[in-house]
């Protein structure tokens, strides 16, 4: 089980607001769609409408109440990413990202940390994960317990707006890897203040255009040796479930979200369009072709039963956790990630029926659809819930032993 928070329960109250986070997030609506178009150019989210984000607690509202957050389960996090993306993915996934990277580094923090980083800033966004850069990473401890690091990381989705982030690198000791146990390189993710990276210009695509997802380059980043055992995967101090998730299912169940809120978002639009569309060469609404009747009921029976099957296996997941459980098992770990790799497919293939239903208009760059296409297909391609994730699903359904990862490690 988790081990208390109570020595860090008066470090101060959750912050509270008016309404509940599904309504904050409709009231917020304008201000998000607004954000969203002006991302598209600026290729991250503009600063106002971080802040409102931040004023909002959107940030950490999956942080533990202890730190000022407001506790969210498994499936309100879901519910509420999906409700952002819903009205602009590179949003949803602005705030997946930073509420998410805050919530897993204060899982296991120390209380004196969590008072720092946490309680001392409120307004604190946290970015890290990425893809390697074009140099390999390395960290060289220093004689007075600090560490340096010289990493380039891809894909730091909201790095404009983050106060930290986490890259990852191996320690280097003598010009030679530190070595586990097993003989492979230790490397972990180290805890690197804004001063001492920089952001390289790297994000110029088409889906989630505007989730601000450039490089980071750390070049002898300097690590405070109190900030050198903060990491991603720690043992949780708290008694919600999300805090003994793993790693790997943390990060899938986060990104099927904004994957099912594109998708909802695009089936929206389209009712909206078909009200009152008149395609060429034709008398009638859009709405009265059958074709689209068909495919508008076929989008949504496949959007509803892939978050249905998301939702029952991630609660699934929490049941085990409830009962007593240090992480999920084998089973359940294998049920959730084939949910979430599922349904981020399925709404893909959901919003490119629509798209291709709504005809020429859905192809304008002034068109909602244009940009959840684009957005859809940005979610499907996310290593945790893409496609090529299936073969190894599929041979564990065969009788293969799953990977650690597939495992729940």
């Amino acid at each position: 089980m988790a081990a208390s928070a109570a020595s860090i329960s008066h470090l101060t109250p959750a912050y509270t607001h008016d309404l509940p986070l599904l309504e904050r997030v409709e009231s917020l609506r304008d201000e998000i769609l607004d954000g969203g178009d002006r991302a598209q150019e600026l290729r991250r989210l503009p600063d106002d409408t971080v802040d409102v984000l931040i004023d909002e607690g959107f940030f950490r509202f999956a942080l533990p109440t202890e730190l000022g957050g407001e506790n969210a389960s498994v499936l309100d996090t879901i519910a509420v990413l999906e409700a952002i993306s819903a009205i602009d993915a590179s949003v949803g996934w602005n705030v997946m990202i930073g509420s998410e990277i805050n919530a897993m580094a204060a899982g296991g923090m120390p209380p004196a940390l969590a008072r720092e980083v946490y309680i001392d800033n409120p307004r604190v966004i946290m970015c890290g994960g990425g893809g390697p850069g074009s140099a390999m990473p390395r960290a060289e401890p220093q004689g007075d317990g600090s560490v340096r690091v010289w990493a380039q990381t891809s894909f730091m989705s909201g790095c404009n707006q983050a106060e930290w982030c986490f890259q990852m690198a191996p320690i280097m000791e003598g010009g030679q890897p530190k070595l586990n146990p097993d003989g492979t390189p230790f490397a972990k993710m180290w805890f690197i203040h804004r001063s001492e990276w920089e952001i390289l210009d790297t994000w110029n695509m088409a889906g989630l255009r505007g989730s601000g997802s450039h490089d980071i380059k750390s070049d002898g980043a300097l690590v405070p040796e109190k900030f050198t055992g903060v990491d991603l995967i720690m043992p949780a101090r708290y008694d919600n479930p999300a805090f003994r998730i793993p790693v790997a299912l943390r990060l899938s169940y986060n990104k099927v979200a904004v994957a099912l809120g594109v998708a909802r978002g695009a089936l929206n639009a389209f009712s909206d369009l078909a009200q009152n569309k008149v395609p060429l060469m034709s008398t009638g609404k859009l709405r009265e072709r059958p074709v689209a009747q068909h495919r508008m009921g076929e989008a949504e029976g496949m959007v509803r039963s892939s978050r249905a099957f998301v939702m029952e296996a991630m609660g699934e997941v929490v049941k085990e956790l409830e009962a007593g459980a240090e992480k999920p098992g084998p089973e359940t770990t294998k049920i959730a990630r084939l949910a979430c790799t599922h349904a981020t497919n399925v709404c893909m293939q959901a919003v490119d029926l629509i798209h291709n239903t709504a005809g020429t208009t859905a192809m304008r760059m002034d068109s909602p659809l244009e940009r959840k296409l684009r957005d859809a297909h940005g979610c499907a391609t996310h290593r945790w819930v893409s496609h090529s994730l299936y073969p190894e699903l599929g041979r564990i359904f065969l009788g293969f032993e799953p990977s650690p990862e597939m495992a729940g490690h």
